[in-house]
């Protein structure tokens, strides 16, 4: 069975994407460039992007951050725009993400459940004022509010848990799912990839370049681009129940 003609059966889809959902967009994966990051930086991309990195060397982190994590000029992709379509056309009832660039919202989407948190909001860890990214963009060293507390964006952080709501959110709707596509992922980050356990519906795909765990379990494999794949789908109401 091909992937319009699963989609074209299904009523309740639910996507589900990683970091080839916005490659792309020129977003790069980097956990596949960490090489090129290492000349740069003294230490590996997981380390800088942890907890306690951010708490011990916030100068470090946010040179960083604002190198590497801000792409806020990137526009979202035939992936992005295709799953919009589906929403508004009654067919996809939410994406979850395990991206923190907002192409998804930006593209038009609006039942989107951030499992990492999002680049676009940012808040003062003392009075809870809100940041633009753009603020964060153009400040230089550790970004501080104005009544003196540090300024930390909303994405989590390794040795960080997830937002219960989010994460139950995410639950629900994967849940009431007839048809899960799973893009760009190589379910292999956790928590994010153990939600697939909460799938009960009656058929898988997935669309990634390389081999995950589930694909044994799955109705269709694709080894394409998600972008492409997903582009070429044409979007039709559901037929009335």
């Amino acid at each position: 069975m091909t992937l319009q003609q699963l989609i074209d059966s299904h009523r309740r889809i639910v996507f589900f994407g990683g970091a080839g959902v916005s490659t792309e967009s020129g977003i790069p994966d980097f956990r596949s460039v960490d090489g090129l990051y290492n000349q740069k930086y003294d230490w590996p991309p997981e380390t800088i992007l942890s907890r306690t990195f951010f708490m011990r060397r916030p100068e470090e982190f946010f040179r960083f951050y604002r190198d590497k994590m801000l792409p806020l000029e990137a526009e979202p992709n035939a992936a992005h725009l295709k799953l919009a379509e589906l929403e508004r056309a009654g067919r996809l009832s939410a994406v979850v993400t395990q991206n923190i660039d907002g192409l998804h919202t930006k593209a038009g989407s609006r039942c989107v459940f951030e499992l990492h948190g999002s680049v676009w909001r940012n808040h003062c860890m003392r009075c809870g004022k809100s940041y633009t990214a753009e603020w964060i963009r153009d400040t230089e060293g550790v970004p501080t509010c104005s009544c003196g507390g540090t300024v930390k964006p909303d994405v989590v952080l390794y040795e960080e848990g997830l937002d219960d709501a989010v994460v139950a959110g995410a639950v629900h709707a994967i849940r009431q799912a007839d048809l899960l596509i799973v893009a760009g992922t190589s379910l292999t980050v956790y928590p994010a990839a153990g939600l697939l356990r909460y799938y009960r519906g009656s058929d898988l795909v997935l669309i990634n370049r390389d081999a995950t765990p589930y694909d044994r379990e799955a109705t269709l494999v694709i080894r394409e681009k998600v972008g492409e794949v997903l582009g070429a789908i044409r979007v039709t109401p559901p037929d009335p129940a």
